[in-house]
């Protein structure tokens, strides 16, 4: 039973570790494509934001996911899952922030552009 604890161990290790990756990875590459715009790519403050956020959405999504898969699998204390509890209630507010920001409008409105568009159409 240690062996199959462990093996989880470096598994909720190796997701934060790809979660930490995305960010890093994704703010490079952000940073790459302003500094080295290619084709039609725009160079703007604008199109850096949205891809700085959209890095940190997914490496934030991983990370809870680590934290989900620890919690669950190796310590399933009241204490633990409450440190969890609010753990996900940060990270959420802060998706849903950078979600925001980076499409200008709450994510659950959908895309107002294809209502728009639709109502152009009937």
């Amino acid at each position: 039973m240690e062996h199959i604890l462990k093996l989880i161990e470096y598994l909720v290790f190796l997701v934060e570790i790809f979660g930490i990756l995305l960010i890093v990875g994704g703010m490079l590459f952000a940073f790459l494509r302003y500094a080295l715009p290619l084709g039609n790519n725009p160079r703007t403050f604008e199109c850096l934001r949205k891809e700085l956020g959209r890095a940190l959405l997914l490496g934030l999504e991983v990370l809870v996911a680590g934290d989900i898969i620890e919690t669950v699998l190796i310590e399933p204390s009241l204490n633990r899952v409450a440190a969890l509890g609010i753990i996900v209630i940060i990270r959420t507010i802060l998706s849903l922030s950078i979600e925001m920001e980076i499409s200008g409008q709450l994510p659950w409105r959908g895309d107002s552009k294809k209502e728009t568009n639709k109502k152009e159409v009937v």
